[in-house]
């Protein structure tokens, strides 16, 4: 699937942004810019200041995911890492307004690369607790706040549609900005579904206004996660594809400057693998292929990429690319210089670069906006809804057995064992799947509130039942233990080290509960399954089984065999999360000697890891 691109990832991911003059650009279309110091600059050397200059700033935000305030609901504390960040749009408009007062704000845009309104309990309620959708609803915060910043346009990433459309379509409403999306195409006319794109027009101190064109991309792995949302209503093509079908438009139209706003990575891969005929991860390849690009801001890898630079194969210019931290924790801005030659305006240069959030107060007009929503997503979260009998961590779950696994697999297990009673299906053994999501998330012994219990499950999937046999699940083991590194016997084992081998991610890796096996590391992945049993007996190849699973990865996601095309015997609407969080309610007593078992374990050659 998708030739790969020549990129060294761990190259361009640990590059420097080129230094640069920081600006930042905003407005609504027709909107009468502020006035400001224009940043006009004469050429050196060209008759002695008779060039015409002008340059101006974008600044880009991506995958904010519901992140306003500096906050952590799932800890109920402000929010840290390792490495100190910061997170929010609080933080990220005070970054704006800095860049603003320098530049000028009628020389600066805002634009952001999309997973904007999931991710947060405070995202979560808005969709589905006090929904926007109902009748004289609530405004989403995530509008509120980049409405007060004010964004120029937003491309939509694919989280975007995890609620369903309607919410989607009420929030694009709310917004003062454009959602767009050119190859998020309505399924019966094959027209956008969305804006492709949209002008901006900067003016300049020599007459004629500089053209910006945004197009904005849309990730087409939509059609697999989002599957149960969009199938039937919109279809998602590739970027390069539709890209090569637009730039040519947006230049023929008058655009000086053309920016993509891409919800792509950089590296050319796709982790649904050949399940779609298009590159999940394709903004270094749109800016190779297609002729016409000066810059593109990149979303969805979740990486920081302060500045990189891909030659266009065609014109042999390069294109500028550069990514910003998640979560509003780093702001890009790309400075444009342009040149007037011939009777038009042409990119002399452009750079880009990030800036950190951690370095910036909460801006208060933004946070005074949003604070009635977040008192009241912090109290819903803190509800007391049950108690557990003992702790459980995620700490160790990428490399252990855990208990806190095995309670997301003993709760979707019984869930689907309760829906297919009466069925035809109701005597086969129901097996489940689950991943590390957070190596954060902790319940602790005693009283548990919402927020422990959804920390357990940051993600919006839905819960399904498929049928595999016994041959398909050691294939599904054997590809799920992919994840580990080669460990030869002997010497210690650094967990650090063990896990994310080729860079699959933890909520890639799943344990299957109802079954026991051993995952040997010293052997090559595709054999390292050993001791798989079923009551205590050898798996059988010919048994049928059912398994409990989330949306995610029965629609294909993570490539995973067999799943996607395993026949579904049952499915629901409701998020796995709030299943968890009904069951504790109705249970009271999270019973942990009742589900807790280790079932699975890590060997070298078959001796123990741990």
């Amino acid at each position: 699937m998708g030739s790969s691109m020549p990129i060294d990832r761990r190259g361009f991911l640990g590059r420097t942004a080129a230094t640069g003059a920081g600006v930042a650009l905003t407005g609504a279309v027709g909107a009468v810019p502020a006035v400001a110091s224009s940043p006009e600059r004469s050429g050196q050397g060209h008759g002695h200041g008779r060039t015409k200059r002008y340059s101006f700033t974008v600044m880009g935000t991506t995958d904010l995911h519901g992140n306003v305030f500096n906050w952590d609901y799932f800890t109920d504390a402000e929010f840290d890492d390792k490495a100190h960040n910061d997170v929010g749009l609080a933080k990220i408009s005070t970054l704006v307004r800095r860049v603003r007062a320098e530049k000028g704000r009628r020389n600066t845009l805002l634009i952001d690369a999309g997973d904007t309104i999931q991710g947060t309990q405070l995202a979560y309620y808005y969709a589905r607790v006090e929904p926007i959708t109902k009748a004289h609803g609530p405004v989403h915060p995530m509008a509120l706040a980049m409405n007060a910043m004010g964004y120029d346009a937003a491309a939509l990433g694919n989280h975007e549609f995890n609620y369903g459309i309607p919410v989607l379509r009420k929030f694009e409403r709310q917004c003062d900005f454009p959602l767009l999306g050119a190859n998020a195409l309505d399924a019966k006319t094959m027209r956008p579904a969305f804006q492709p794109y949209v002008i901006k027009r900067m003016r300049t101190p020599h007459g004629r206004d500089v053209r910006v064109a945004v197009l904005g991309l849309t990730n087409p792995g939509i059609a697999i996660w989002d599957k149960a949302n969009v199938q039937g209503k919109m279809v998602f093509p590739g970027l390069e594809e539709q890209a090569a079908k637009w730039v040519p438009r947006l230049r023929s139209m008058g655009a000086d400057v053309v920016l993509v706003s891409a919800h792509s990575g950089m590296s050319g891969t796709s982790s649904y693998g050949d399940a779609l005929p298009y590159v999940e991860n394709a903004a270094a390849l749109v800016a190779e292929r297609v002729p016409g690009i000066d810059a593109i801001l990149v979303g969805h890898a979740h990486v920081e990429v302060p500045e990189y630079r891909v030659v266009n194969k065609e014109t042999g210019r390069p294109v500028v690319l550069s990514e910003p931290l998640k979560w509003g924790q780093r702001l890009t801005l790309f400075d444009f210089d342009l040149v007037w030659e011939r009777g038009g305006w042409r990119v002399e240069s452009v750079a880009s670069k990030v800036l950190n959030s951690n370095e910036a107060e909460e801006d208060p007009t933004v946070t005074r906006l949003v604070r009635g929503q977040h008192k009241k997503v912090v109290a819903y979260v803190n509800q007391r809804i049950g108690t557990s009998t003992a702790a459980m961590s995620a700490a160790e779950a990428p490399f252990k057995d855990t208990p806190v696994i095995d309670f997301i697999n003993h709760v979707q297990a019984e869930t689907v064992r309760a829906a297919l009673k009466g069925t035809a299906y109701a005597s086969l053994p129901v097996l489940s799947q689950a991943s590390c999501f957070s190596r954060t998330a902790a319940v602790p012994a005693g009283e548990v509130s919402v927020r422990q219990v959804a920390g357990l499950y940051p993600f919006e999937n839905t819960l399904e039942a498929r049928l595999l046999t016994g041959a398909q699940l050691r294939e599904y083991l054997e590809f799920s233990a992919r994840y580990y590194v080669r460990t030869p016997a002997g010497g210690p084992v650094d967990p650090a080290k063990l896990t994310n081998a080729e860079n699959i991610p933890d909520y890639n890796y799943d344990a299957v509960s109802g079954l026991s096996y051993e995952i040997d590391v010293a052997k090559a992945p595709g054999a390292r399954i050993g001791k798989l049993l079923f009551d205590g007996k050898p798996l059988e190849d010919s048994a049928q089984f059912v398994l409990a699973v989330n949306n995610y990865r029965a629609s294909g996601g993570g490539n995973f065999p067999h799943v996607a095309k395993a026949r579904q015997v049952w499915a629901n609407s409701e998020e796995i999360r709030n299943t968890i969080i009904g069951w504790v309610r109705a249970q009271k007593v999270i019973d942990v000697a009742r589900f807790s078992s280790v079932d699975w374990k890590l060997t070298r050659d078959g001796a123990p890891v741990f």
